[in-house]
């Protein structure tokens, strides 16, 4: 990924972050870890404000999330559906089973789907579209989608500061890949015991 690396150094970081993530949280497959890591790596070096790259990516990914809602709200199901299997979709590593997936996903987890959808790889940028289908109130949507952005690019700055008093910038790429790796399935670890807890909680008040 030195690629995104060089974008990054040659036209600034804050707006490439913004417009990285914008796209992630689109259909185009901008891997994030790749993104606000390295971004919080040069932060801490005291060249950046880690801050405003959580701040400049969480923005961009509300923007491209919003996209995808508005676009899924007003086109309808199989338009999506159509585009997912088309060239074009296929350009952008879509299918129709990921857009399945994430519906499922969706109707399985409700609106908060929306927040913890943007922990889980493949659903983060494409839990905006089941959203605009099942037409979930907007502002509700964003909230949810700030608040999820916002932890997950939390935890990638963090990996990326630490990561500086450890790694040199020669090795980053390589340590981002195998730490984000271990990141994920923490991640979907906690997930799954929230969802153990709220089902046995449930249960046990309906036993009541």
């Amino acid at each position: 990924m030195n690629f995104i690396t060089n974008i990054l150094n040659s036209l600034g970081w804050y707006p490439t972050v913004f417009v990285l993530m914008l796209l992630e949280s689109t259909v185009i497959p901008v891997p994030s870890e790749f993104v606000v890591t390295p971004a919080a790596y040069h932060a801490a070096s005291g060249s950046l404000n880690v801050f405003l790259i959580i701040l400049y990516a969480t923005l961009g990914a509300d923007i491209g999330a919003s996209i995808n809602y508005f676009v899924a709200l007003y086109v309808g199901r199989p338009v999506v559906y159509k585009f997912a299997n088309s060239k074009w979709g296929k350009m952008c590593l879509l299918n129709k089973e990921k857009v399945e997936k994430s519906e499922k996903y969706f109707d399985d987890h409700g609106v908060a789907a929306t927040l913890t959808g943007r922990f889980v790889p493949v659903i983060r940028h494409l839990i905006s579209i089941p959203a605009g289908l099942a037409r979930m109130n907007y502002w509700k949507f964003l909230l949810f989608t700030t608040i999820g952005a916002g932890g997950w690019h939390s935890i990638l700055a963090a990996l990326g500061w630490y990561l500086h008093a450890i790694v040199p910038e020669d090795q980053l790429n390589d340590k981002i890949g195998e730490y984000a790796e271990y990141i994920k399935i923490v991640i979907l670890g906690l997930i799954l015991l929230a969802i153990l807890y709220f089902v046995v909680k449930k249960w046990v008040l309906k036993k009541k």
